[in-house]
């Protein structure tokens, strides 16, 4: 490795470096508060080190590809981990001894969601996938007091174990039929491999697409969904809901593209029929639900629903397009649903019975800034005009209609019309009298709120900026 390489590692070098001195520092002197400014600091130095990287962008090693477009996505998740990292800061208070490993545990899931993104190679990826899930494990446990916390890590640790087991296994199978492991020499092998051995290629990518769907939480490997997003610590869930599957779901994008995986036909189908389901399922679901964190949990399965509608597209679209339309999605997404946990956070924090919707009541006319924020992110989430979330779906529909998938597009207007009577329930529960409830927020918090509230508006009537940003990447 040169210099350069260095330089274009350089987000993952500051956030390895982050981890190193928050363990030192916890060895010194164990201090919740030196540890939160160290990982916030840790945090900035990454964002700027994403900006400098990209003047040195380049394959490094067969391993990683450090590109413009990856870099966006690592400045992406960092912004979200600045956001789960303030959320975070007075939740464990009352956890004795423990709460500086909570600061290292967020380092390391965040750094391997950023191998996880810049993957070019199944060795990356799975080191990037494993380095973040295992951090969450113990991130979802890491309450001492009640049990829901624990169960939801047991329910994570034992089916993400399987699912990674099946991704191992089908890595194997995949490397068994074409020799290579790499992104870019399985798209070069994979046509002759299938029809040599077209039963040994398509075991293997349908485990493989069974482990990242089980990462992702689309039907029907969702199961362990909406107990994990209500058991974890709602910043936590937050950081789950958007940087893990927003890190997963741009490197099955950077898979997609770079083996030339849209060419064949019967993955295609998979990705359709898994889109379908979970477009349905997510929806209808959401609707029995009165817990917000388990709706959000559905709502969050349909939402991924739709962007594998934009991987199938790429049959018949430029692939730019279909990058620029994942990019959008993705932060529309990411910014609206760290918006919604944000509220949830200050109002109910980590009781359960407020965490209902019927316990929002009244929130309008008591905390007007949490429930605008609110509104705007449920508003964004239904994909309703000037808000992130409508030109995200915008995007969605507009490669649908280019490239003729018509059934999908069906599948994905009913699901918006269920989704939209959920997301009302809760703006109108808000609207109702009642006494003033919730937990009192810092004004970070009231800050964080603010700014993820505008920049919901912000990409939703003014997008232009972004989207010639975005067609850049």
């Amino acid at each position: 490795m040169n210099a350069t390489m260095f330089s274009a590692l350089a987000p993952i070098l500051m956030l390895s470096l982050t981890a190193i001195v928050l363990m030192i520092q916890a060895s010194i002197k164990r201090d919740q508060s030196v540890a939160w400014v160290i990982t916030g600091v840790g945090f900035l130095l990454t964002l700027w080190s994403a900006s400098y990287a990209r003047d040195f962008t380049q394959p490094v090693t067969i391993l990683l590809q450090v590109d413009h477009w990856s870099l966006f996505f690592t400045s992406l998740i960092l912004i979200a981990s600045l956001v789960t990292l303030v959320l975070s800061k007075d939740k464990f208070s009352s956890e004795g001894e423990r709460k500086e490993e909570y600061y290292l545990l967020l380092v390391l899931s965040v750094l391997g969601a950023v191998v996880l993104i810049q993957s070019s190679h199944m060795v990356s990826l799975l080191l990037g996938m494993e380095l973040m899930g295992v951090a969450l494990y113990a991130m979802i446990a890491f309450p001492e007091r009640g049990q829901l916390p624990l169960e939801a890590a047991v329910k994570y640790l034992v089916l993400s174990a399987c699912a990674s087991a099946m991704l191992l296994y089908g890595f194997a199978l995949i490397y068994a039929a074409t020799g290579e492991l790499s992104y870019a020499g399985i798209g070069t092998r994979a046509a002759v491999a299938y029809a040599e051995n077209p039963m040994l290629v398509m075991a293997g990518s349908a485990m493989v697409i069974a482990g990242i769907g089980f990462k992702l939480s689309v039907a029907p490997f969702h199961m362990w969904t909406p107990d994990v997003y209500e058991g974890a610590p709602t910043p936590v869930t937050g950081f789950l809901a958007t940087v893990s599957k927003g890190a997963v779901f741009v490197a099955l994008t950077r898979f997609y593209i770079d083996g030339s995986l849209y060419q064949f036909g019967d993955l295609n189908t998979a990705l359709a029929a898994l889109a379908i389901v979970s477009m349905l399922v997510g929806n209808w679901l959401a609707l029995r639900q009165e817990n917000i964190k388990r709706l959000l949990a559905y709502s969050s399965i349909a939402h991924f629903g739709y962007l594998l509608v934009v991987l199938i597209a790429l049959t018949y679209i430029d692939a730019g397009l279909v990058n620029q339309s994942i990019t959008f999605y993705l932060t529309a997404y990411i910014v609206t649903t760290l918006a919604a946990f944000t509220v949830v956070s200050m109002v109910a924090g980590e009781d359960t019975a407020k965490q209902n919707i019927g316990a929002f009541a009244g929130l309008f006319w008591h905390r007007p800034l949490e429930a605008s924020a609110l509104t705007v992110a449920m508003l964004s989430l239904a994909g309703i005009p000037l808000t992130a979330g409508f030109m995200a779906k915008f995007f969605v529909i507009t490669v649908g209609i280019q490239s003729g998938l018509w059934g999908l597009l069906a599948v994905l207007v009913v699901g918006s019309a269920i989704a939209i009577y959920y997301y009302l329930r809760i703006i109108f529960a808000m609207t109702k009298s009642a006494e003033s409830s919730g937990n009192s927020a810092n004004w970070q918090e009231k800050i964080v709120a603010l700014a993820l509230m505008i920049s919901i508006l912000v990409l939703g009537s003014w997008p232009q900026p972004f989207i010639a940003y975005a067609g850049l990447l």
